[in-house]
């Protein structure tokens, strides 16, 4: 992993799950490590966790669905490295229900995070990278958003959406400025996810589904995979599921 070596990377959604596990795994492999999420808390243990593994990393408390606070974020981090190499915006919440229940919050908050953080993300670290003339910005779509099941209308189509900017944002800066992108469609995977889910129904039968599972540590891999790809080879979409999951 010699191209993950000394580059800066941001990591939303890192207090848990796959971002902490890209987090773990990256500094492992010498990147600097940036992690934002809500919880501070859970952000500090990680940092200490990673540090006193000899690896280096900071933190800032972050709401992605707030452009604010990711133009913040990008601020700190130019402040602390200098540079902005990597952005993976993994930072998402998966409140399933049919639409006949109305749960017009959960949708909008679904917008917001699923949608919103990462437009937001991009704006605040697409300045920086194209005056680098490089970067990466990694997006975590989900395999919801490549079909739609009876629960998933909105999740879904806030993942088709994330597919959709990766697409776009990949033809307009690949040629001009050398910025990679990179999808990421995980299936069912050992997260926090799930517990966003407040219909008890739902979530039983997406229980059920537990015991496939993969850990977010396969997921972390194949992140880490796309980023040491050398600058010329963009590894532009990655479907990871579990092998036992049919769809």
């Amino acid at each position: 992993m010699e191209n993950v070596k000394s580059k800066v990377i941001i990591i939303t959604g890192a207090s848990s799950g796959i971002g902490q596990a890209a987090a773990e795994l990256l500094a492992k492999y010498g990147a600097k490590i940036v992690l934002a999420a809500r919880r501070e808390e859970r952000l500090q243990k990680i940092v200490s966790d990673i540090e006193k593994k000899g690896g280096d990393a900071v933190y800032l408390a972050t709401n992605v669905a707030s452009s604010e606070d990711m133009q913040e974020l990008a601020r700190f981090v130019l402040k602390q490295y200098g540079r902005i190499d990597v952005l993976v915006n993994n930072a998402g919440i998966m409140p399933l229900s049919q639409l006949n229940e109305l749960k017009v919050h959960e949708w909008d908050q679904m917008i917001d995070v699923n949608i919103k953080g990462v437009l937001y993300g991009i704006a605040a670290v697409l300045p920086a990278m194209r005056e680098q003339k490089s970067g990466h910005i990694i997006n975590i779509s989900s395999v919801a958003g490549y079909h739609v099941s009876p629960t998933s209308a909105v999740y879904s189509s806030t993942k088709f959406a994330v597919r959709a900017i990766t697409e776009g944002l990949r033809q307009e800066e690949s040629p001009a400025s050398n910025i990679r992108t990179t999808i990421v469609s995980p299936g069912f995977t050992d997260t926090e996810l799930t517990h966003a889910i407040s219909s008890p129904e739902i979530k039983a039968i997406v229980s059920q589904m537990s015991d496939i599972a993969i850990s977010p540590d396969s997921i972390a891999r194949a992140i880490a995979f796309a980023i040491n790809e050398p600058a010329d080879t963009g590894v532009n979409e990655i479907v990871i599921r579990p092998t036992a999951q049919p769809s």
